[in-house]
């Protein structure tokens, strides 16, 4: 029965038990490091929050438009299985989230140890990020954004995550004081070279990571 819902989404159960792991992962962090420790994010949610503090538009009302747009450059770009596989994805993170957020946080608080919680965060969110990327998902609207630039530059998506958090967090300046953006900064580090490992492991060679993505076929694992 699973098999032949997971053939009509062109999704491997090998591909969506990783993805599940991804997310799950990835909620882990932000719920248990980087909320407590207000480590702020790069991608689409930093740019909500950018646009809150600096526009003072509705988060709510931004985050869905946001998140909007760069699926819609994802799937104009790598078609309608990736499409398939990052609203799998987007189910499983806010489904994890939710959960994660009812349980509390089960790891010490790191405000007051923000390097720790910097790399620590970049970690949760690299290695969950890394699975789910690999797989043809994107959890939200920043990595369906990093893969279209990957694709369109022709570069490692782990070096577009970094370009795309980069961008917002030096925005992010205009409301938040140096010193703790600055962390920041590291954790973005951190998740992207995690990306890249898991890129250059999982991603067969001589194919580049977005045309991998959108070519390969249910059996390819």
């Amino acid at each position: 029965m699973l098999a032949n819902v997971l053939s009509k989404i062109v999704i491997t159960k090998k591909q969506l038990f990783l993805i599940i792991m991804g997310t799950m992962i990835m909620a882990f962090g932000i719920v248990n490091v980087h909320t407590p420790s207000q480590i702020t994010e790069g991608g689409v949610l930093g740019l909500v929050l950018f646009s809150n503090h600096v526009l003072k538009l509705d988060p709510s009302f931004m985050t869905v438009i946001l998140d909007l747009l760069c699926h819609s450059l994802g799937y104009s770009m790598m078609g309608w299985v990736f499409l398939q596989k990052a609203a799998v994805a987007t189910l499983s993170f806010a489904s994890f989230y939710k959960l994660f957020m009812l349980i509390g946080p089960l790891l010490p608080n790191f405000y007051n140890k923000p390097f720790i919680a910097a790399v620590l965060g970049g970690i949760f969110i690299g290695v969950g990020c890394g699975l789910v990327v690999t797989q043809g998902g994107a959890a939200g609207g920043d990595d369906a954004l990093a893969m279209v630039i990957a694709k369109r530059l022709n570069c490692n998506i782990s070096m577009a995550y970094l370009l795309t958090d980069g961008v917002v967090l030096l925005l992010s300046l205009t409301y938040i004081a140096p010193e703790r953006l600055f962390f920041s900064f590291i954790t973005t580090i951190v998740s992207s070279l995690i990306i890249g490992l898991f890129e250059l492991h999982l991603v067969k060679p001589n194919v580049s990571f977005p045309e991998m993505r959108r070519t390969q076929s249910v059996n390819s694992w």
